[in-house]
């Protein structure tokens, strides 16, 4: 496993197949968040992220992970699956209620057994464009609310906190 926490994706007949290696956070995301807008731009409709290698998430990681999974909801034929998730990563996600968006470790994936070929085949993804952090951090935890009401308690502070950071930079806020 390499000592740092990046994104590797790519794409194998048509389906879409990012993994994280190190941890999944609030530094990293916002290439996720591109990653996927690129693909579904390109009607790619099936996703996997690949968690294999993952030492674990933040919650803006997988807000980021449950927006990608709503807007494959709302496509025709939009699947996010989640591989090789171990039993922290997998519990992460089914605390914030995410696994009614997503498939976790699916039985009888149709990618079953070219796992290491496409493992093999992923690149480094990194940001063309530079990301304002606030806003993306906001918008993942807004995501948690979306997704499952019970996260609201949990992330209301923190939303409180970010809304507040970006008013406050808002020019036109200032009297």
């Amino acid at each position: 496993m390499s000592n740092s926490n990046i994104i590797l994706a790519g794409n194998v007949n048509g389906l879409g197949w990012v993994r994280c290696e190190g941890k999944g956070s609030f530094m990293n995301s916002p290439k996720l968040k591109s990653w996927a807008d690129d693909q579904l731009q390109a009607g790619i409709v099936h996703i996997v992220i690949d968690l294999e290698e993952c030492t674990g998430m933040d919650s803006t990681f997988m807000g980021t992970m449950a927006g990608l999974a709503m807007r494959l909801v709302k496509t025709t034929g939009g699947l996010l699956e989640i591989a090789s998730a171990d039993k922290k990563n997998s519990q992460s996600l089914d605390d914030l209620g995410l696994s009614s968006l997503m498939t976790i470790n699916p039985e009888s994936p149709e990618w079953a057994g070219q796992e290491f070929s496409v493992r093999k085949s992923l690149t480094e993804y990194g940001l063309a464009n530079s990301t304002d952090r606030t806003q993306h951090v906001f918008d993942a935890h807004k995501t948690l609310v979306e997704a499952d009401e019970s996260n609201t308690d949990k992330f209301s502070t923190v939303l409180d906190c970010l809304e507040a950071e970006l008013l406050s930079r808002d020019p036109s806020n200032e009297q």
